[in-house]
């Protein structure tokens, strides 16, 4: 999974440490990148995905991936039972590489009246600003709204990016600016939209005048 970055500028509140150094890895990869040196779009069983944390991050390990995230949709434990079991290992195995994790979740939210999911990196889990959206379910009301779910993933010091931005029934070309008028802070370019096997980025690619990053 692969993002462009929707401007230079950071948000009013200004990003941690942590999402300033994302951005350098953002703006520095290609559809190569990923899934060998860095994965910014996985899920694990405490949403949809296949895998438990401690697994994940064997594979990734196993690899060599540099760095990643773990997005299950609307919580973090699956984020932070894979950091518990990454700090133990390192513990265990001094003196080895291991990757970089960032927080991670996808959320729902509305977007020129339709549903779309906005990734959120490199936030601070316990942030009151992102209570709502770590509680297993998708928002209602206001906190639905992009622009709000937007200012949240800012107010938490995190980087928010539109998710595969051509699998909604609006048409990217629409709501990729739409998304930049609401603060986004990048796309994501390289998604594998019919799931290869192996994987690969489809063919099918967003491409903007925004720098390539993660």
């Amino acid at each position: 999974m692969a993002v462009n970055l929707a401007h230079d500028s950071v948000p009013s509140t200004a990003p941690s440490l942590n999402a300033t150094a994302l951005r350098q890895v953002f703006a520095s990869l290609t559809a190569e990148s990923c899934p060998k040196s860095y994965n910014f779009h996985m899920h694990t069983v405490h949403s949809d995905g296949r895998l438990q944390p401690n697994a994940l991050i064997e594979q990734a390990i196993a690899i060599g991936v540099q760095g990643l995230a773990i997005t299950d949709h609307h919580t973090i434990g699956g984020y932070q039972a894979a950091k518990a079991w990454l700090e133990d290992w390192r513990w265990n195995n001094p003196g080895v590489t291991i990757p970089h994790l960032w927080s991670g979740v996808e959320i729902n939210a509305n977007l020129l009246d339709i549903e779309v999911h906005i990734l959120a990196y490199s936030f601070q889990p316990e942030h009151s600003s992102m209570k709502p959206y770590l509680q297993r379910k998708a928002t209602t009301g206001k906190e639905y709204q992009v622009n709000n779910v937007i200012a949240a993933i800012h107010e938490a010091g995190g980087l928010a990016v539109l998710a595969h931005p051509a699998r909604y029934k609006r048409s990217h070309l629409d709501l990729i600016p739409a998304a930049a008028e609401k603060g986004i802070d990048g796309v994501e370019t390289f998604y594998a939209y019919n799931n290869p096997n192996p994987w690969r980025p489809s063919d099918f690619g967003i491409t903007t005048s925004a720098t390539v990053g993660w």
